[in-house]
């Protein structure tokens, strides 16, 4: 997920993948605690997902 495809969306839309980005890191959380996850960089990928919408969102909010 690139940034420039996170500004040409909406605050909802950008809302909807936040809540869709959070629910696959706490899955990939579980999956790691119970030792069913093979690729950890996953985790590393979607936290920094969840970060870029977080700026984008930060950035329509001004």
């Amino acid at each position: 997920m690139r940034a420039a495809e996170l500004k040409t969306k909406s605050t909802d839309e950008l809302q909807q993948e936040l809540t869709a980005l959070l629910k696959a890191q706490f899955s990939l959380r579980m999956q790691k605690a119970t030792q069913q996850l093979s690729n950890t960089s996953q985790l590393k990928k979607v936290r920094r997902d969840i970060a870029r919408v977080r700026t984008v969102l930060a950035q329509k909010a001004q």
